[in-house]
């Protein structure tokens, strides 16, 4: 029976016959020898870099939405939260005719990570008689904690705990750069879900939790900060004149600043071409506090959620918009574009795989989430498109020009005001969602890039 076995698998295996014939795929010609020579010595993506799409797309726009300044995400991986409050930030500048303002980043991340921790422990709790080979179980250790996140954790945390100008609470080393701490977070947490798991059937589990919470937020305010309560604001306006001197707590700030009903003020689309259109659809274990809300969308056809976009644009409302950006990213003239590189010539190979083929395989997924911002119409159809980006002056300007065909193959979610919704696709969100694992392909990976 062995030597079945080992014959069996002796039949997949790489012989010497197949290795002779594999070899083959490298000629040595002079051409495979000039190729190799300079792959040896410069990167890929310098050598494929199309040089027929060398000169700068041009940059103007038939519509965009007015939005002063650039953020900086750093070595981060918030853009999440960059551009979910800049989504915020543009409307409260044109309000109140603000100069260069901010919401502050890190006071909404110092209670992501407390709230994520949380989420992740509690589901511990609710999980501990599975057994650990259970998938839930795997991927709740796997994941314990990050800096990734969505519109949905913008709106649950700001609803929560409100807001502050960036000058009350500024960012530090470690909210600039996360992973160190976020690696130190994932190790005591992932120790503190064996504790819990472990635990005897008479332990206050609860008790527990609040007290390993302790410890997470002590980390948290060493390295973040301790978040204010309360704080004195001066407001000014374009030109630096002092307007009014007042006394806030973040939840009063955000409702003088923000006043929206940010749970229901916005929709959430997506196009997954793995996924039936027209269904609503919600990814377990996708939010940031566990007592808020999951990510839900509406999926629909590109060409649909396009409509949206343009008329929110027109509407002078700018939108979190996401997608897998560095998919054929010329960083240096900051433009997305199929064209950009030619890896096949390059290489010799082709690349077939369309959108939802590379989404199944993991090839493909949202990465980056930013600002949409502006859309160049020709005779009422888009020819390319432009977000605010988070990663301060790099690209054109700060932003991201991405051309109509890139945005179709690589643009995966948007958030709209329900104001540029068509009464049929906020119908669908009577649906009982679909519930999705959290381990689902097109949500593998939270946007942390």
């Amino acid at each position: 029976m062995l030597l079945g076995m080992s014959a069996f698998a002796q039949q997949g295996g790489l012989t010497e016959a197949a290795l002779s014939e594999i070899r083959k795929g490298y000629e040595g010609t002079a051409t495979d020898k000039a190729l190799r020579n300079a792959m040896n010595n410069a990167s890929l993506p310098v050598l494929a870099k199309n040089a027929e799409r060398s000169v700068m797309i041009d940059t103007h726009f038939s519509d965009m939405v007015k939005t002063k300044g650039r953020t900086n995400q750093k070595q981060s991986g918030r853009c999440w939260l960059f551009t979910g409050l800049n989504v915020l930030r543009a409307s409260t500048i044109d309000r109140f005719d603000l100069g260069d303002f901010q919401f502050s980043q890190n006071y909404c991340f110092f209670y992501d990570q407390l709230e994520k921790a949380n989420l992740f422990l509690q589901a511990v709790i609710d999980t501990r008689e599975k057994p650990f080979e259970d998938r839930t179980v795997d991927w709740l250790f796997a994941h314990p904690i990050s800096d990734g996140g969505t519109f949905t954790g913008v709106a649950d945390l700001v609803t929560k705990y409100g807001v502050v100008p960036s000058d009350v609470f500024p960012e530090t080393l470690t909210s600039n750069s996360t992973s160190a701490v976020r690696g130190q977070l994932s190790t005591l947490l992932r120790q503190d879900g064996l504790k819990l798991r472990e635990a005897g059937k008479k332990a206050d589990l609860q008790q527990m939790k609040v007290d390993m919470l302790k410890e997470v937020y002590r980390i948290l305010a060493l390295t973040l900060g301790v978040p204010p309560t309360e704080f004195e604001w001066t407001r000014r306006d374009a030109k630096g004149n002092a307007v009014s001197t007042k006394t806030y707590t973040p939840q009063s700030f955000c409702k003088e600043y923000v006043s929206q009903d940010l749970a229901n003020n916005y929709v959430m689309l997506m196009n997954d071409p793995c996924r039936e259109y027209g269904k609503v659809y919600e990814i377990e274990y996708d939010r940031h506090t566990y007592d808020g809300h999951n990510w839900l969308y509406v999926n629909l056809p590109i060409e649909q959620i396009k409509e949206m976009a343009i008329a929110s644009i027109k509407g002078g409302d700018a939108m979190y918009f996401s997608c897998d950006v560095a998919k054929f990213l010329d960083r240096d003239r900051g433009i997305c574009d199929l064209k950009n590189f030619d890896y096949e010539s390059l290489l010799g190979v082709q690349f077939t795989m369309d959108k939802r083929q590379r989404v199944q395989t993991h090839a493909s997924g949202s990465s980056h989430a930013m600002t949409l911002i502006a859309v160049d119409l020709k005779d009422g159809k888009p020819e390319k498109w432009m977000v605010e980006n988070s990663w301060g002056d790099s690209g054109w300007k700060g932003n991201i020009i991405m051309t109509d065909e890139w945005f179709n193959e690589y643009m995966f979610r948007l958030v709209v005001e329900k104001k540029y919704v068509p009464a049929d696709v906020q119908a669908l969100l009577s649906q009982k969602p679909i519930l999705l694992p959290a381990w689902d392909p097109m949500f593998a990976s939270e946007e942390v890039f």
